[in-house]
């Protein structure tokens, strides 16, 4: 994707475009003129403009990154709302054109409601509930290609009993088979065969690394649009058509044109996405106004039967309509309260930007041949799971480790694919779990091995060798490989419910030049090595291997392994302020932690501040209280230590005890401070950084504890954009 940090400005602009189209569509602007070009403009060039809004619902919502059911959810309980009002809306004009004396009138209102719109316009909204539907589990059971085979399958059937039924109807069964879903809906355009590409194409676009570039794609566009004109033409000409809104050409031309309108990217026009939607809704009501009005005057020449006129009088009376009612519902409706969200109390900032650096750098001191093996266990150490994971899956990363099978379902809910290995134990009866999600389980000994493969169930795992340690894993490297636990790991490769794709180890002290230390982390080495080794004499063939850690790529970076699994280092940071490392790569913080001033007290000398009465003013001081405590994962032990926070790129002091929901900063010397300020307690602001391994230390503790330890209540926001790494 396009690397911005700005709005889809020309998915916005084009929305009010598409709008007009549909009111061309159903008012022909140049059929007095006309009636070729008028075939042209509404029969042809028009048709872009459902897809259009079809791709753009697919781009927000048909990813394989959107979180579980909220998203479809939303979009259906808004989809249905609107549907359900337009319905209601339109009740008048049916009752006036006798919509409810038709014959067998329970089983067409459910086909109407259900596929064909209850007036002629309203079959978009059905067709958006069924096709986004469809499209969001046809993408979470099978991935995006195979959902595209289906989609494009059903898009071909539409196709035949739309633009080329004049074809099919010659063939006996298959005109039978059509002959059938007529009596259930009127057209093939519809949520079953119309739908779902183009969704799924706004969605492959949203997930896709790469794109044209933006002369090539209107080229492109332009070229199908021609092609699809030369279609049209050729089957109006034989008289092929049943109806006109299926092409062959219309699925490329929309892709490329979505593509090219990317490239426009600037200031959010949320108003057009609500101005068109209402001009979507309410013109053909307005057509019935202007016909009624051009009756009363009579000016039914002028109004009615001159096609631009009429045309641009719908569309000025639909426009103008639209605009007030938009302009009133944000004004007196919805609009206050939402002026009020988005504001958070505490916060943490990851920078994509950053962690897409950091997976390139990571990747260039990588062995050849060797795989980048993302650690996102602990909430993706307190950056959230979701955003991280989904980043680093958008931008090629297809390797993943978790500490729990739970967690590695999450990472499925959220839409990851690739491998997931789960680092820590499973209990067994949770095998099936592993095999439906399609998770690699650590096999911790041999005992475990045996009690999972009894599950019945096929699942992938990868054997941990304890090579000192003493943690999880085989104790065959302790005994040289050649006892009674040598035996018992080659029968794990005979057993029948066990796929076998990984074995590795972990080095405890790779973190450390210390020479005993670095004489221990050899010492694992070559006991790892050795077992691989004995495998290889007999006869096994070794799956990946694996063995460094962040601290193991950066002090050992010959070992050649399968994989790399970072963890800490792919967040930007080091363990500690003082790590020492044989490789110093230039990795970039991802996290920042900010909160809020949401009080300014003035505290005269003698006066204390907080629990215990710690803090004692020594001057008449300004305190300022920040939304932020311990239980959102800021360590209590900081109080009292001379820790820092940054407001305004100024230093301010934390004084008194760290709350669990909030903590005071002296902003005596500070300027310019007032309510509503963000306070940056890790991150850079303005010439100044505190970084979180200086937190870490002045908290006794290590930056992985810290950041991992993060509360929940903390929302995530992030910047940056998605650029392929690779």
């Amino acid at each position: 994707m396009r690397k911005s940090n700005k709005s889809y400005t020309g998915i916005d602009c084009f929305r009010m475009i598409a709008a007009l189209l549909i009111i061309a569509i159903h008012t022909s602007p140049l059929g007095t003129y006309s009636e070729l070009g008028d075939f042209i403009l509404t029969r042809v060039i028009a048709r872009a403009a459902v897809p259009f809004f079809f791709m753009t619902s697919g781009f927000f919502l048909i990813s394989r990154y959107s979180y579980k059911s909220d998203k479809p959810v939303a979009f259906v309980k808004k989809t249905a709302q609107i549907y359900g009002a337009a319905i209601v809306l339109y009740i008048p004009i049916n009752l006036y054109n006798g919509y409810f004396k038709t014959e067998n009138l329970l089983p067409n209102l459910i086909k109407d409601i259900v596929f064909d719109g209850t007036l002629y316009h309203l079959w978009y909204l059905p067709a958006s509930l069924v096709g986004g539907v469809t499209v969001w589990y046809l993408v979470r059971r099978m991935g995006f290609h195979r959902a595209f085979t289906v989609s494009a399958a059903l898009y071909l059937i539409g196709l035949f009993g739309d633009s080329y039924y004049g074809v099919t109807e010659k063939v006996p069964v298959i005109s039978g088979f059509y002959a059938l879903w007529f009596q259930v809906s009127d057209y093939t355009r519809n949520g079953v065969f119309f739908a779902p590409v183009f969704f799924l194409l706004g969605g492959w676009i949203a997930d896709c690394k790469t794109s044209p570039k933006q002369t090539t794609a209107w080229t492109l566009s332009a070229l199908m649009m021609m092609l699809m004109l030369a279609e049209g033409l050729i089957l109006h000409h034989f008289q092929v058509q049943r109806h006109d809104s299926m092409y062959f050409f219309l699925p490329p031309c929309m892709y490329f044109l979505f593509q090219a309108l990317l490239y426009y990217r600037g200031k959010r026009h949320v108003w057009l996405r609500d101005v068109s939607l209402l001009v979507y809704i309410i013109h053909p009501m307005m057509i019935v106004v202007i016909r009624f009005a051009a009756k009363a005057l009579h000016m039914q020449t002028l109004l009615v039967e001159n096609s631009v006129v009429h045309f641009l009088a719908v569309v000025v009376t639909s426009v103008s309509f639209s605009v007030a009612a938009a302009v009133y519902w944000n004004r007196f409706g919805s609009g206050k309260k939402k002026k009020q969200t988005g504001i958070h109390r505490a916060y943490i900032e990851i920078n994509l930007d950053n962690l897409t650096h950091n997976v390139k750098v990571l990747c260039k001191a990588m062995p050849p041949k060797c795989e980048l093996m993302a650690v996102v266990k602990a909430d993706a150490y307190g950056h959230g799971m979701y955003e991280i994971a989904a980043h680093l899956n958008k931008i090629g990363v297809r390797a993943f480790a978790a500490a729990t099978v739970d967690e590695g379902i999450a990472l499925r809910g959220y839409g990851i694919r690739g491998e997931i290995l789960i680092l820590g134990y499973t209990p067994p009866e949770r095998a099936w779990e592993l095999c439906k999600y399609d998770l690699s389980q650590t096999l911790v000994d041999y005992g475990y091995a045996c009690t999972l493969n009894a599950q019945g169930h096929r699942v992938k795992v990868h054997i941990k060798l304890d090579t000192g340690m003493h943690r999880l894993g085989f104790g065959v490297a302790l005994d040289g490989g050649t006892g009674k636990e040598m035996q018992n790991l080659i029968s794990v490769f005979s057993k029948k419910n066990l796929a076998i794709n990984g074995i590795y180890t972990h080095l405890c002290a790779a973190d450390s030049l210390d020479e005993a230390d670095v004489l221990f982390t050899r010492l694992q080495i070559t006991r790892f090595y050795k077992v691989i080794n004995r495998l290889k004499k007999q006869g096994i063939h070794i799956p990946k291997t694996h063995i460094q850690s962040s601290y193991g790529l950066m002090n050992y970076p010959e070992l050649k392994c399968s994989y790399v699994r970072a963890g800490i280092s792919l967040y930007g940071v080091l363990s500690t302020s003082n790590a020492q490392t044989k490789l110093r790569l230039d990795l970039k913080p991802v996290l920042s932690l900010k909160a809020h001033v949401v009080l300014i007290r003035k505290v005269k000398q003698g006066d204390s501040v907080g629990y215990g009465r710690d803090f004692v003013a020594d001057r008449d001081s300004r305190i300022a209280i920040l939304s932020i405590g311990y239980a959102d994962g800021f360590p209590r032990i900081l109080s009292g230590r001379g820790q820092d926070v940054l407001i305004n790129g100024q230093q301010a002091p934390i004084v008194g005890r760290i709350c669990m929901d909030q903590l005071a900063v002296d902003i005596t010397e500070l300027s310019n401070v007032s309510v509503g300020m963000t306070a940056t307690l890790i991150g850079r602001d303005g010439d100044r950084e505190i970084t979180a391994p200086a937190v870490a230390g002045q908290a006794e503790s290590i930056t992985n504890e810290l950041l991992s330890r993060m509360g929940k209540r903390v929302a995530v926001t992030n910047l940056g954009n998605i650029s392929k790494f690779s």
